[in-house]
């Protein structure tokens, strides 16, 4: 009779305990991803050497990225930013390319990014990661030289 006791008594306990929520699953983009070179649609000669990017969680939704490409002549750039998923810009250092960024995750694979430089618009880019996590695409979106719109895809395969 004890037993069972304590065995209604631990179902009321346990019955009565708000369940605890699994904490939420990593983004599958979060980590260090390399960029296949030999894809990039410019000539090999100009391509750069390698381009690694590295997203992680920063605390307060936040995503820390950090970019290093070393180009074709051997120069090495690195850029990173911290900044809210909730689409309000934030600074860029380091970037040749752009020195603000704007930034929203409107899934847990997929991340869109805004930029631009000198407040002058620059790209969109949206970055999708597979569902197996170990590969990842990127549609950048920006205009050419004469306005003309532009899309390219670049593809990424996990590192780390």
């Amino acid at each position: 009779m004890k037993a069972f006791c304590a065995a209604v008594l631990l179902c009321g306990l346990i019955q009565g305990t708000p369940a605890l929520a699994a904490p939420p699953a990593a983004s599958p983009l979060l980590g260090t991803w390399a960029v296949d070179t030999a894809r990039l649609p410019m000539a090999a000669a100009a391509r750069p050497k390698s381009v690694t990017f590295t997203f992680a969680e920063a605390g307060g939704n936040k995503l820390k990225t950090e970019v290093d490409i070393v180009d074709a002549g051997d120069v090495r750039i690195h850029s990173k930013s911290t900044v809210g998923t909730d689409g309000v810009p934030g600074s860029i250092t380091g970037g040749m390319e752009a020195d603000t960024v704007a930034l929203t995750q409107p899934a847990p694979n997929v991340l869109v990014m805004v930029l631009s430089k000198a407040r002058t618009p620059g790209s969109t880019r949206i970055y999708v990661a597979a569902p197996d996590g170990k590969s990842m695409v990127e549609t950048a979106t920006y205009f050419g030289d004469n306005g003309t719109p532009i899309i390219r895809t670049n593809y990424f395969t996990r590192v780390r």
